[in-house]
C-alpha cells in the first residue's frame, strides 16, 4: 500500500510528463476499441442482413447444385415436399437486353407471396404487368433501369431451348447485400416454372427453421457454412488492422520505457534514500514498476473520459459509408454501427496494463544491482 501511495505521489509531482504518457496510452486504448468495434459491428450487421435477405434459418440445396457453377443450375433440381416450411427458389441462366445491350444474369424465381426473406416480392403480386420482375439498386444503376421500364429477357427452358419475353420492372429494392442484387433479376416462381417447363422444381429451399427435417436428394447448409465467407473477410480485416494499432501501442510503450529509464537515471539519489530508510532493492524496484503501471491506469481513465461519449455516439448514429462501398462486393450498408462488447473492453484494458507493467519492470531491474552508497553520493551508475 505504501508503494502505491508513493508511486501516485511521484506521478502527481511529475506533472506534464505524467499526462503526456497517459494521453498517448489513452489514444491507443480508444483507437483499438474503435477499430475492433467497427469490425465487430460490420460483422454483426453483415450476418444479420444475410440472414434477413438470403439465408433465413439455413438452406437445402438440391443434389448436384452449386451456386458458383452455372452448369449445375440445370441438373441441380428437385421436387420439394410440401411439408417443408420455407421458400423455394429456382435459378436459371439468362440475359436481358436494355437499350439493345446484352447483359448476362441469373434469373431467380421466388414465390410472390413469401414473407420469409426481406425481398419485396409483394410488388410482383401487386403488379398488373404480364411478366413483372424485381431488381436491386446496383443492378438498376449498372443497366440504367428504373421502375416501369420494359425490356426483353431471354432464358433456356428444361430442354435447353432459348425462349424470350418482354418483362416490366415492377420495383427496384435497396439491399445491403450485393449477393441478392448484382447480376440478378427476381421473378415470380410459378411464372418462371411455367415458362421453363419446370413445374414444382427448384434448386434451393430456404428453411424457416434450422433443419426441421431430413430431405432426400438435398444437402443441408447450416448458417455457419453459409456465413463462412463473411467470417473470413472480417478475420482478414482484423489481422491487417492489428498491425496498425500494435505499432501505435509499441510507440506508446517506447515513450513509457524512455520515461522510466530517464527517471531511474535522474533519481539515483532518491533510490539511495529509499534503500537507506529501510526499503529493500526489490521494494524500490516494485515502486518504479507501479509508477509505470499507473501511467496505464491514468491512460485508461483518461481514455474513458473522452472515448466513452465519442464511441457511444458512433455506436448510436453509425459511421456513414461512401457510395463506392457498394462496389466492394461485400455486405455493407449505408452506415456501420460499431459494437463494443465488455469482453473487447476488458481484453484491450488488460493488454495495455500488462504491457505497461512489463515495459516498466524491464528498466527497473537495474535498481537491484545499484550500490546504495554510490547512489546517495550522486555517482552515476
Amino acid at each position: 500500500m505504501i508503494a502505491w501511495t508513493l508511486a501516485y505521489r511521484n506521478l502527481k509531482g511529475a506533472g506534464l510528463r505524467t499526462w503526456l504518457n497517459a494521453s498517448i496510452l489513452s489514444l491507443v486504448f480508444v483507437l483499438i476499441l474503435f477499430i475492433n468495434g467497427l469490425l465487430d459491428g460490420w460483422n454483426q450487421s453483415a450476418k444479420q442482413d444475410s440472414i434477413a435477405w438470403e439465408f433465413a434459418a439455413g438452406q437445402y440445396w438440391a443434389q448436384g447444385f452449386d451456386p458458383l457453377d452455372p452448369f449445375s443450375y440445370q441438373e441441380g433440381l428437385k421436387d420439394w415436399p410440401q411439408s417443408l416450411e420455407g421458400t423455394p427458389i429456382l435459378w436459371r441462366q439468362g440475359s436481358i437486353y436494355p437499350d439493345g445491350r446484352m447483359y448476362p444474369l441469373i434469373i431467380k424465381g421466388i414465390p410472390a407471396q413469401q414473407e420469409l426473406l426481406a425481398l419485396p416480392t409483394a410488388l410482383l403480386a401487386q403488379s398488373q404487368a404480364q411478366f413483372p420482375a424485381l431488381i436491386g439498386h446496383r443492378m438498376a444503376k449498372n443497366c440504367q433501369l428504373q421502375k416501369g421500364d420494359r425490356l426483353l429477357m431471354r432464358w433456356r427452358d428444361q430442354k435447353g431451348s432459348f425462349d424470350a419475353q418482354e418483362i416490366e420492372i415492377a420495383g427496384v429494392f435497396d439491399s445491403p447485400l450485393p449477393s441478392v442484387d448484382q447480376g440478378q433479376i427476381w421473378v415470380d416462381l410459378l411464372s418462371l416454372q411455367a415458362k421453363t417447363g419446370l413445374e414444382n422444381k427448384a434448386n434451393i429451399w430456404v428453411a424457416a427453421k434450422a433443419k426441421p427435417q431430413s430431405v432426400a436428394g438435398a444437402n443441408w447448409q447450416e448458417l455457419e457454412v453459409l456465413l463462412a465467407p463473411i467470417n473470413k473477410i472480417i478475420e482478414a480485416k482484423k489481422g491487417s488492422s492489428q498491425f496498425s494499432y500494435y505499432i501505435l501501442l509499441a510507440i506508446a510503450l517506447l515513450a513509457l520505457f524512455d520515461t522510466q529509464v530517464l527517471s531511474i537515471f535522474k533519481r539515483q539519489k532518491e533510490i539511495g534514500t529509499y534503500i537507506s530508510l529501510g526499503m529493500s532493492p526489490k521494494e524500490v524496484q516494485l515502486l518504479f514498476t507501479l509508477e509505470g503501471g499507473l501511467y496505464a491506469i491514468f491512460g485508461l481513465f483518461l481514455g474513458g473520459l473522452y472515448g466513452a461519449p465519442l464511441l457511444y455516439y458512433l455506436a448510436q448514429n453509425g459511421i456513414p459509408m461512401p457510395e463506392m462501398a457498394d462496389e466492394m462486393g461485400v455486405s455493407m450498408g449505408k452506415a456501420i454501427y460499431p459494437v463494443y462488447s465488455w469482453i473487447l473492453i476488458l481484453k484491450t484494458s488488460l493488454i495495455i496494463l500488462a504491457s505497461s507493467f512489463l515495459v516498466s519492470y524491464w528498466p527497473a531491474r537495474k535498481i537491484a544491482r545499484m550500490s546504495p552508497v554510490a547512489a546517495l553520493k550522486g555517482k552515476l551508475q
